[in-house]
């Protein structure tokens, strides 16, 4: 991996449409990939610890990464009364033009991925792809939520107004325990001090109350970019079925299902291997080889074998062709396709095929 340190980065400032600060940050090489912001970042932590660390590195290891503190918190302006996608998306037309970029892929995590959606429908011809990662086009408020989890969501917000400074971290805890459940206890040390410096509790609270109240159904149906979405099964922090109606309702989107809790995937698990393979794969980056080549480090979830019938699924091969090729009984072979199906979450044969197809499997005749 490339080598890249924090004091490459470079960091700046520009000012957006209603005058708030905006702190924005480059780093690597190559064409830009941008980085909408997303909760509780801080331009200069970010690279002193454990979680975000390491998607900083891969990020910027074939691109010149942008990214930007939200309105509120990191080197921002704290001093913010508008929170709103508006706001947000004014916020990321300011680093663009700071930047004079013309052309990028487009990074959304968490909310992050709303303020993407509606600054791709907003400027299509700026907007080369759309990835997508732990996001909703919902906020909670707009989930058609039960009495109790009401009072759940308002529970949260009211725990970060009170107890978010305090030297006593439990009540940041609480928001650590749902963004990284597996992270290890210095991960989660680490994430605790982030929330404490990132942010005052009342902007904090006051964000997440803006998070809640996000509602970009409509723009997601108008999305006309090439879009890739990826979601954790049991994210903790933002609903699988969130994120599979995100993808539902972009046109052509593709939905690529995680093996995995933590709303910021950890360099430690399979499903971060399998989130870069996919970026780079839908990049067109990272394959020098050939995407051929690196197609099997796409789906780390499946077995030697299992990666051998999905490759003849891609080529059309029948069961009763796989179970001769492989020397295997047909049934062994339908057992195999069925786990295929349930580890990748696809649904029927024909959606295997262009899952494996995209990945660069079954590109032979026959």
């Amino acid at each position: 991996m490339t080598d890249v340190r924090p004091l490459h980065q470079q960091i700046r400032f520009c000012r957006s449409a209603d005058g708030t600060r905006i702190a924005y940050a480059t780093v690597g090489s190559g064409p830009p990939l941008v980085k909408a912001a997303n909760y509780l970042t801080h331009l200069e932590h970010d690279w002193n610890g454990p979680v975000w660390r390491p998607w900083l590195e891969s990020l910027a290891e074939h691109h010149t990464l942008v990214r930007y503190d939200e309105r509120g918190c990191g080197l921002s302006d704290w001093d913010v009364t508008e929170y709103s996608l508006e706001a947000w998306v004014q916020d990321l037309e300011a680093v663009v033009e700071a930047l004079q970029l013309e052309r990028f892929p487009l990074l959304g995590i968490s909310q992050g991925a709303s303020v993407s959606v509606a600054y791709a429908v907003k400027h299509p011809e700026k907007v080369s792809h759309l990835i997508l990662y732990g996001g909703y086009a919902r906020g909670r408020f707009n989930r058609n939520l039960t009495e109790e989890e009401l009072l759940q969501a308002e529970t949260m917000i009211n725990a970060i107004r009170i107890g978010w400074g305090q030297e006593n971290p439990a009540f940041r805890q609480l928001f650590t325990t749902m963004q990284i459940p597996e992270g290890t206890e210095a991960q989660k040390e680490w994430l605790n001090e982030l929330a404490r410096i990132s942010a005052t509790p009342e902007n904090a609270a006051t964000m997440e109350r803006a998070f809640y109240q996000i509602d970009a159904v409509d723009l997601a149906r108008q999305v006309t970019v090439p879009t890739l979405v990826l979601h954790g099964r049991a994210d903790a922090g933002v609903p699988f079925e969130e994120g599979r109606l995100l993808a539902a309702l972009i046109p052509g989107a593709r939905f690529v299902p995680l093996d995995s809790p933590n709303h910021i995937l950890l360099e430690s698990e399979p499903a971060w291997t399998r989130f870069l393979a996919e970026v780079h794969a839908f990049l067109g980056t990272g394959q020098e080889d050939g995407p051929a080549a690196g197609a099997p480090r796409l789906f780390p979830e499946l077995t030697s074998r299992e990666l051998e019938v999905l490759e003849l699924v891609a080529r059309g091969r029948s069961n009763e062709a796989i179970a001769t090729v492989l020397v295997l009984t047909p049934k062994t072979v339908r057992n195999h396709i069925s786990h295929i199906y349930s580890k990748l979450a696809v649904n029927s044969r024909a959606q295997a095929i262009v899952l494996a197809r995209e990945a660069g499997l079954g590109r032979e005749s026959g």
